[in-house]
């Protein structure tokens, strides 16, 4: 069922509004649970539009499995995903840096509060990200310290390869699983992937992932096809940095252990030929962040690894 969250008028008689696909069970088998599905909250992060659809169409597939309601909000900022622009283009804000917003506020923080209180009351809520047009992600959690002990139990059902929990000192109040997870809904953060692309491998990983998770909270009892038990790691984790500008090529395959001095890449000088920096592992672990777009300068971050962590 297609349902208005909210909506706004715009100039030259356009509206802006949020809708979200409400699946809910058989009457006979709902269990009074609900399940909310958020993507899209940055117009240049494509990745959980294709596992909405993957969800969306599961769930319509086999309703005798459904226990539960879900709620699909597959373009949170539908005028940046429009314009292909991370932020809210008319307002020049970032929709993830004002939540909870403000009922009586400006018309960006009166949108993000209508998110708010629609996805509130969830059991759970999954918050679906890419990674911007410069790096690609392998599918993982990141959780913030305070709120590990809640939430690293659900995040291992969820079918990624990593879960990063973070200290508390680096969170920004200002997002959204943050305001969620301050207000007693469970929010899981996902980010995989890369900005402005589709990644099918990764929205169907996920698909069974939230599908499995559903099935432990009993909101679902099909079969899912889980394939990745998550590396746990508390912030153990080596950043890779550009020594000089010029294009980079990776030597690496993303997603894949490394060695300490294993070679990631080199930094090309097209103009003279030079190899201007051979790039190299600082230590073992997983490569799960790559540099995508080519064009780096000093200080421009090519590689993360997750040096450390239990899979147990």
């Amino acid at each position: 069922m297609d349902i208005t969250v909210a909506g706004l008028g715009l100039a030259v008689h356009e509206r802006l509004e949020l809708h979200k696909n409400r699946i809910t069970p058989l009457p006979e088998k709902d269990g009074g649970k609900r399940i909310s599905v958020v993507t899209g909250i940055h117009g240049d992060e494509l990745e959980g539009q294709y596992a909405a659809w993957l969800l969306n169409r599961r769930l319509m597939e086999h309703p005798e499995y459904l226990h539960a309601t879900v709620d699909i909000y597959p373009a949170v900022n539908p005028l940046g995903i429009n314009t292909i622009q991370r932020s809210i283009p008319l307002f020049d804000v970032d929709l993830n840096r004002i939540f909870p917003g403000e009922n009586g506020g400006p018309a960006a923080e009166y949108f993000a509060n209508e998110i708010i209180n629609d996805v509130k009351g969830s059991d759970i809520a999954v918050d679906i990200h890419a990674s911007n047009i410069f790096l690609r992600e392998m599918p993982q959690v990141r959780i913030s310290e305070e709120t590990a002990d809640a939430l690293v139990p659900l995040a291992r059902l969820l079918n990624v390869d990593f879960v990063w929990i973070y200290p508390a000192a680096t969170v920004l109040q200002s997002t959204f699983a943050c305001s969620m997870n301050s207000i007693g809904t469970r929010c899981l953060v996902v980010e995989m992937g890369v900005g402005m692309r589709l990644t099918p491998a990764y929205g169907e990983q996920l698909t069974e992932g939230i599908l499995n998770l559903m099935r432990s909270e009993g909101m679902w009892d099909g079969k899912t096809h889980c394939t990745h038990m998550p590396l746990i790691s508390r912030d153990e984790v080596a950043f890779v940095n550009a020594g000089a500008a010029g294009i980079f090529m990776a030597q690496a395959q993303h997603g894949s252990p490394v060695k300490k001095g294993q070679l990631l890449g080199i930094i090309a000088d097209p103009l003279t030929g030079n190899i201007n920096e051979r790039v190299t592992a600082p230590a073992d672990g997983l490569l799960f962040t790559l540099r995508e777009y080519p064009v780096v300068y000093p200080g421009s971050l090519l590689a993360r690894i997750v040096t450390g962590g239990s899979r147990e």
